[in-house]
């Protein structure tokens, strides 16, 4: 079963990247979260009866963690940080993504914890059932929460270009 589980992991490894940098902005936060993850899925992973794909199980599981220790923070004050994004300094990590690709990452993470869920599963072009299944909402809540944020990106967006 450990084998099972590793190989797993080592076979989507972008679904953990993806949520913990969405959901967090410091590296040892991000590393906290995937811990966090890696230890759910762990426990989950002997009720998992590949009912549905194992992609759409590791993101309701991950999606899950990260917007459960988003909220355990909210209450808890942020220690304060500078950002490159603050001081116009580019980080290189990030050399090879374009402008607009940055941009779009930024605007995504002012979006809420239950926003940048739909919208990262969209970007990965989950089907609205997917999303329904792994957010645990309906197909048309899924299509009202896609179009609201479509709109809510595209403001963002228009008024950080200006």
């Amino acid at each position: 079963m450990e084998k099972e589980f590793v190989n797993l992991l080592n076979r989507h490894p972008g679904i953990l990247y993806k949520v913990c940098s969405l959901y967090c902005n410091d590296s040892e936060d991000r590393k906290d979260l995937f811990q966090e993850i890696v230890l759910q899925l762990w426990k989950a992973y002997p009720a998992f009866k590949n009912e549905s794909a194992a992609t759409t199980w590791m993101y309701r599981i991950a999606l899950n963690t990260a917007i459960t220790n988003f909220r355990k923070r909210v209450g808890k004050p942020l220690p304060v940080s500078f950002s490159a994004i603050e001081f116009q300094i580019p980080d290189l990590n990030d050399d090879h993504f374009s402008e607009e690709i940055n941009l779009l990452y930024t605007t995504i993470a002012q979006l809420s914890p239950i926003e940048k869920a739909v919208i990262t599963l969209y970007l990965e072009d989950k089907s609205y059932d997917e999303m329904a299944l792994i957010l645990g909402i309906s197909k048309s809540n899924v299509g009202v929460k896609l179009n609201r944020i479509k709109s809510k990106l595209e403001k963002l967006i228009k008024s950080a270009t200006r």
